[in-house]
């Protein structure tokens, strides 16, 4: 089975999956521990997170259907240093458009939000590479499994 193609090939079903997949673990690592570093509660800090999620959704399905066209157009290989620059450009886009709401919902300032985002860009630029390095592993094995189990059943 070719990698590229079968890694490029992706639905908008599975670009939601992914999305949903992503930001749920997402969600469910960073709320709490956002509520005990910053003193708020778990409901303040649950509803940020999940407005962060529904931004950060959008932008990785957005993302990653323009990562998928350039490696297309461009025919690089997802090496580790093109996942690095991946998990990078994504949470730079990312950093760009959330500051401005942290900062808004916690009555903070501009450079206090920044502040928090680094914190949480430190988590995520690893887990941004983890998750999605797992995810295309994962779904290349699916995807060879099923192919077996096609091929297997017209060799019959």
């Amino acid at each position: 089975m070719n990698r590229p193609t079968t890694a490029l090939n992706k639905s908008l079903k599975e670009r939601a999956f992914h999305a949903l997949a992503f930001e749920g673990l997402a969600v469910l690592l960073t709320a709490p521990v956002l509520a005990l570093v910053m003193g708020k509660s778990l409901a303040h800090m649950g509803a940020l997170t999940l407005m962060f999620s529904t931004v950060a959704m959008v932008w990785n399905m957005i993302f990653n259907g323009l990562f998928d066209r350039a490696q297309r157009r461009l025919g690089f290989q997802r090496t580790l240093w093109v996942r690095c620059l991946h998990a990078v450009l994504f949470e730079l886009g990312l950093v760009i458009a959330l500051v401005p709401v942290a900062a808004w919902w916690l009555s903070i300032g501009l450079v206090e939000a920044f502040l928090l985002d680094i914190g949480l860009l430190l988590f995520f630029l690893p887990y941004t590479l983890a998750f999605n390095w797992s995810y295309d592993a994962l779904r290349e094995r699916l995807l060879e499994a099923r192919a077996a189990r096609t091929s297997g059943c017209n060799a019959g």
